[in-house]
């Protein structure tokens, strides 16, 4: 029996969610980086390499970003792993992974890119030491089933880190409520000529389980230990969990 779920503020038959995540990546690809910058000041780079700190990516190991996007953070993965260590970038949606891809070889970066599920992980069991996932999680049908598969390619002791917008500060609730519907929505149609994707962006975000549930769910995927680090006021938040 087809179920809906959560597309934004809408509800859509799961099979189609996908697909419709799949248009909104479709229209802001060439623009991503810019929007990025534009939206959050600037903020997210450093919210990345904060992301990597507590990934802790060593030499010689083996890393999968998942929802790779446009390879900011497999790309500074493979420059600490070295020429011993893995890097592998998936994403669902073809003209994210070509973009991440190019710029993965523009760096010199040797990192495979497979377009696949995140849902249904192409990878055998405990192969990974170490799995992260920016910004990508909102975005999946079931959250559920994909962090367990990121589990199930975890080795035991593994770290699965997720980097996702979350919860925001309630004092500041209503400034971001109007920097989210009111400025994303303009700055989309100014800059990408798309204000829809950047509407859905805002709505996915007040979707998405808060911080003490998404701990939860990495509890109940398999995962120990789940320490949660808030980023600007909660704006974001960084999730580590350690495979058991």
């Amino acid at each position: 029996m087809t179920k809906d779920v959560d597309f934004g503020f809408r509800k859509v038959a799961e099979e189609e969610k996908a697909e419709r995540v799949g248009e909104v990546f479709d229209r802001v690809a060439e623009r991503y980086d810019l929007m990025n910058d534009l939206m959050s000041l600037g903020l997210h780079r450093l919210w990345k390499h904060f992301a990597l700190s507590v990934a802790r990516p060593r030499p010689g190991e083996r890393m999968l970003d998942v929802a790779s996007g446009s390879g900011d953070l497999a790309a500074a993965l493979a420059r600490r792993v070295g020429s011993e260590g893995e890097v592998w970038a998936t994403d669902i949606n073809m003209k994210m992974l070509e973009r991440g891809r190019d710029r993965l070889l523009d760096a010199g970066a040797l990192a495979p890119a497979v377009q696949c599920d995140a849902e249904r992980l192409p990878f055998r069991d405990a192969y990974f030491d170490c799995v992260t996932v920016g910004f990508g999680l909102r975005n999946m049908t079931h959250k559920d089933r994909a962090l367990a598969e990121m589990a199930r390619v975890l080795k035991r002791g593994g770290r699965l880190v997720v980097l996702e917008f979350s919860k925001v500060w309630a004092p500041l609730a209503g400034a971001y409520d109007l920097y989210s519907f009111k400025v994303l929505p303009w700055l989309g149609e100014r800059v990408a000529g798309a204000a829809e994707p950047y509407r859905y962006l805002a709505e996915s975000i007040r979707m998405h389980p808060d911080q003490a549930q998404l701990k939860t769910m990495m509890e109940a995927a398999g995962l120990s230990q789940v320490e949660v680090f808030n980023l600007a006021a909660g704006v974001a938040a960084v999730h580590r969990g350690i495979r058991f």
